[in-house]
């Protein structure tokens, strides 16, 4: 069983000679800490904040997150995928998620606000009533994903196929719907 630490803030740490301590995080705040390529597998972090973080290409087999905030942070590579699925809840602001991976995760409400999520991958993922505020969707993979209720009316630079996704009730505005014709090749002017 690990240890358990409540209400913790740590503040300009580097963990990516030391690691993190194994243990439970409930109710922590990290602040500009460095967590790339480090090894967060198995830890648990519940109602956790990640402020101004560099989690870049970091391990997280098993990892659980719980309501877990990240903010300002840099999160490139990460394979969410990993995580262990069972209460996975996690927010995005203002953070790179470039590269992420979302592969066959259940996120259903998730909220993106102004991230960049350029070629990360949500194939098979559950993002029913998720929102994506004002976040580039460059080259992002959709496919067999359940988009049901997603609000995209401020996504940009995204481009994917409805036909393969479960889209009912999603949102677009007029001026980013060019996006789901791409693959026909149709100009709008």
């Amino acid at each position: 069983m690990l240890p358990l630490i409540l209400d913790k803030t740590f503040s300009n740490q580097d963990y990516t000679k030391t690691g993190l301590e194994k243990a439970e995080y409930d109710g922590c705040t990290f602040i500009n800490c460095n967590f790339e390529s480090s090894y967060l597998s198995t830890l648990q972090f519940l109602e956790c904040e990640f402020i101004n973080c560099n989690l870049t290409n970091t391990k997280l087999k098993e990892t659980t997150f719980k309501d877990a905030t990240f903010t300002d942070c840099k999160l490139v590579g990460m394979p969410f995928y990993e995580c262990n699925e069972f209460l996975l809840s996690v927010s995005f602001v203002n953070c790179n998620l470039d590269l992420a991976v979302f592969i066959n995760l259940k996120l259903v409400g998730t909220k993106f606000k102004d991230c960049s999520l350029q070629q990360a991958d949500f194939t098979e993922a559950d993002l029913s009533k998720s929102q994506f505020d004002n976040c580039n969707l460059k080259n992002t993979v959709f496919d067999n994903a359940i988009l049901e209720s997603v609000d995209f009316t401020t996504a940009y630079d995204f481009s994917f196929c409805p036909s393969s996704n479960k889209m009912k009730g999603a949102k677009f505005s007029k001026h980013n719907i060019q996006g789901l014709l791409s693959e026909h090749q149709i100009i709008i002017e």
